[in-house]
């Protein structure tokens, strides 16, 4: 087993403080603090240093970091090369989480399909936003993240994790269907320049995509209304509020008084819904099951125009 106090001082890291790192953990503030104060004295360096109110990780602890990185992807490995010793079956807890429309639109089918595939694998299925998911990971709440491609995730250099390409979701205009827009065929986002905008909270994943989608096309947005959950931005766009960004993927409620218009152009937007692990991880029968079970659910949704509400199929 990896020494639980090398995630804490990981998450230190990732969170910036010992406060933040301790709720990732579950752990008390007190009791976090202790942990790593004990760990330092084990070491005869010191890990943290104080800067004001925060800490910064000393060069020692970075020094420190780099193994850990190492030791954890090696014990994630270890694991998957001591199965081969047992039942080749996959078996026992997967804990998958993934955020709001790709829980709805791939996490389920991909629990039901281990279900029939892989009795033996106890599905346990939670919501979490990307960044959250990445924590989650770290402290071993869960084995895979479904998140959306946002700045604010780790890389693909990141060490502490393996990311893996499900699908391209593209993003449709979603108008309110007496619109003049909803009208055509398809549109160019810069058309959509001067409406009144409705957008997820500010610094949400949805807000984030939002935005960026529009400043790729020459514009910022007049942001009318923020709504974070779609309930709440698609009666808003019934209503005639404002104009927004819906994934493909993604459930719209009134969907009889809301029209998806396709986007035209040499570069149209999508969001990129990625599968996180542990470093190391992949190799292990029950994760490797719920990557299958999730690539193939992800491959049977990838979109293609279909379901796109076009003018001719209004009433």
């Amino acid at each position: 087993m990896i020494d639980r106090r090398l995630e804490l001082l990981r998450a230190v890291e990732r969170q910036g403080t010992v406060t933040a790192a301790a709720e990732v953990c579950h752990l008390t503030p007190s009791a976090a603090s202790h942990q790593l104060k004990a760990l330092a004295r084990e070491l005869g360096v010191e890990l943290l240093e104080p800067i004001g109110r925060n800490v910064r990780l000393t060069a020692a602890a970075h020094t420190l970091l780099t193994h850990a990185q190492i030791l954890s992807a090696q014990w994630e490995q270890a694991r998957a090369e001591l199965a081969e010793y047992r039942d080749a079956a996959a078996s026992g807890p997967l804990r998958l989480c993934g955020f709001s429309s790709a829980a709805t639109a791939l996490v389920p089918d991909a629990a039901a399909r281990l279900r029939d595939t892989h009795p033996h694998v106890m599905v346990q299925v939670s919501d979490a936003e990307p960044r959250q998911a990445f924590d989650r990971l770290l402290s071993r709440d869960v084995d895979i993240a479904v998140v959306v491609a946002t700045p604010d995730i780790p890389s693909r250099a990141d060490p502490d994790f393996e990311l893996r390409s499900l699908l391209e979701d593209p993003l449709d205009l979603a108008v309110p269907v007496d619109h003049p827009f909803a009208a055509r065929e398809s549109i160019a986002l810069s058309e959509a320049a001067e409406e009144p905008w409705i957008v997820g909270a500010t610094g949400s994943t949805y807000y984030q995509l939002v935005m960026l989608a529009c400043v790729d096309a020459g514009f910022a947005p007049g942001v009318a209304h923020h709504a974070s959950e779609w309930d709440t931005g698609a009666a808003l766009i019934a209503h005639g509020f404002g104009v927004s960004l819906a994934p493909r993927l993604a459930h719209l409620p009134l969907g009889d008084r809301i029209v998806r218009v396709p986007l035209a152009g040499p570069t149209r937007p999508a969001r990129h819904v990625l599968a996180g692990i542990r470093a190391g991880s992949s190799r292990q029968p029950s994760i490797a099951a719920g990557l299958e079970a999730l690539q193939a659910v992800a491959d049977s949704k990838r979109p293609d125009g279909a379901g796109v509400r076009r003018p001719a199929d209004r009433p």
